[in-house]
């Protein structure tokens, strides 16, 4: 006798199976461009981050640079940074009226001193030979020259721009951050810089 075997004992999947299939096949489905989304812009905004960064390094990079270009007129004098005398705030030296005192200077060596000339005006044009604060302005410059063939086309390029304005003895320095493609600026930092010379160290003498 030929034993047989009842069709609803076969190997398949229930109904119940192939819907929870098919459930989650669609929400792996549904997530996945929110997800490639969620990465790309984390990306972005790390990008902007970097940006920013940058930014605040170029502006700190320029605090560094002596305040004009003849501020250092008589370097040959002494090698410091000068007080140029704006709105005649310099008083002659009896004493060494080459080395004039502005007030809150004090009149001892290695100190803050005027400039030899005291009808000397901050510079009009840039100064190659003394990195100077007007040499850090520049419009539109990329701020990301690496890129590899790989970030073509994917993330977005930023430009700074530094502008330096004057008012009597103080400089205000401001970088603007704005993205390649147009629209606001993404940030904007401000510092400012002070006509006030430069104090040498003082030497220790035996």
């Amino acid at each position: 006798m030929v034993k047989r075997q009842n069709a609803l004992y076969r190997a398949a999947f229930t109904m119940i199976e192939l819907i929870f299939a098919i459930v989650v096949v669609s929400v792996v489905v549904l997530t996945l461009p929110i997800m490639i989304q969620m990465v790309s812009k984390g990306v972005e905004d790390n990008i902007v981050q970097e940006a920013i960064f940058a930014a605040s390094t170029e502006l700190m990079e320029s605090t560094s640079y002596y305040w004009d270009a003849n501020s250092m007129q008589d370097n040959n004098l002494s090698n410091l940074e000068r007080v140029i005398n704006i709105n005649n705030v310099c008083e002659s030296n009896a004493s060494n009226p080459r080395y004039g005192l502005a007030p809150g200077h004090i009149a001892q060596p290695y100190h803050r001193r005027c400039l030899e000339d005291s009808t000397t005006d901050p510079a009009d044009s840039d100064s190659a030979l003394f990195p100077n604060l007007d040499n850090a302005e520049h419009v539109d410059q990329l701020m990301f020259t690496d890129n590899t063939t790989d970030e073509v086309g994917y993330k977005e390029d930023y430009h700074s721009t530094v502008d330096v304005n004057r008012t009597n003895d103080v400089k205000e320095v401001t970088i603007t951050i704005r993205p390649s493609s147009g629209g606001d600026p993404i940030t904007r930092l401000r510092t400012y810089s002070a006509n006030i010379g430069e104090v040498d160290f003082y030497k220790r003498r035996l």
